[in-house]
Parts: structure tokens; sequence; C-alpha cells
């Protein structure tokens, strides 16, 4: 297996953070109820480490983390800034026109492992930012705070090491 060329770029770092910064709602789609899922994870960090207010996207979930849980973007009670999307990526395509049938979602954000750059193209002449194959909460960690090896934010922000 070889090494896949790829023509479309994520944002920029200072693009990254520009979007965090700015987003103040996002809806997580695919979120799951079990702990071990990424995306309960991801939504973990983000309700306690996070000022965004954050709607969960599943319909065979009722509640995650004692939030209720939509079964549609359309049903969410307003539009997001940004939709983080962990899905298949045979549903992206699914996810995009859901994405786009909401005025004002800003950011299509897709987690590790997701990449497709025609729906990126697709989303991005419809004038939302992009970013894919990236973690939000990775990503809000490394701009907002101490980011340790592991992921967790350790909540200390130190160049001095620590002292055995």
């Amino acid at each position: 297996m070889g090494i896949v060329a790829r023509s479309w770029e994520n944002p920029s770092a200072l693009a990254r953070q520009r979007i965090l910064r700015e987003t103040r709602a996002v809806a997580v789609v695919g979120a799951s109820p079990n702990p071990a899922r990424a995306s309960n994870f991801v939504a973990t960090y983000l309700l306690a480490s996070t000022d965004y207010e954050v709607w969960f996207v599943n319909p065979n979930a009722t509640e995650i983390l004692g939030r209720p849980v939509y079964p549609t973007l359309a049903d969410l009670p307003a539009v997001p800034d940004m939709v983080d999307t962990f899905r298949r990526p045979e549903d992206l395509g699914g996810v995009l026109d859901e994405v786009l049938a909401l005025d004002g979602v800003k950011t299509w954000w897709l987690q590790f492992g997701l990449w497709d750059e025609a729906l990126a193209a697709r989303a991005e002449a419809a004038g939302l930012a992009v970013v894919m194959d990236r973690c939000l909460k990775v990503e809000h960690a490394r701009f907002h705070g101490g980011l340790h090896l592991a992921g967790f934010d350790t909540g200390v922000i130190s160049a001095r090491r620590r002292e055995a």
C-alpha cells in the first residue's frame, strides 16, 4: 500500500486557532453514550473544559452525559457554529447534506481518520471552513493550555521540567 497524495490542505494552525476562538456552539454528530468511544471522550472534554454550547446528535441515543441527544442537526434548538463529525466515511456525504441544509454553520470539522477532498471542496464552495483528520479536543487543548503527551490537559502551563 503506497502513500496517497493529497491536494487539499487543512487550514493553518493560526486559522484553526481563530476558528476555535470564534466558535460559540458545537454539534457533535455521532456522539456516543459509550465512555470507551472517542466521541464520548471529546464530548466530556468539551463540556468540562470549554465555554462552548454543546449539542449531541445521534438518532440511536436519547441522553449522553446527562444531556439530551437530537436525532438530526435539523432537530437542534439552534444552529451551531461548528459541526464536529464522528461518522463512517461512507456517511459523510449525508452529514454534509444536513450541515448545508442549515443556515449559519461556519465550520465542518471531521475527526481523526476522516478525509474526503471532494466533500471538503463542496463544503468550502458553500462557504464553510473545513478541518479534516484532526481531533477537536486535541486542537482546543493545544491552543488553550497544557497538553500532555498522552493528550490529557494537565492544567499546568510551564516551560520548567518537574524535578524527580
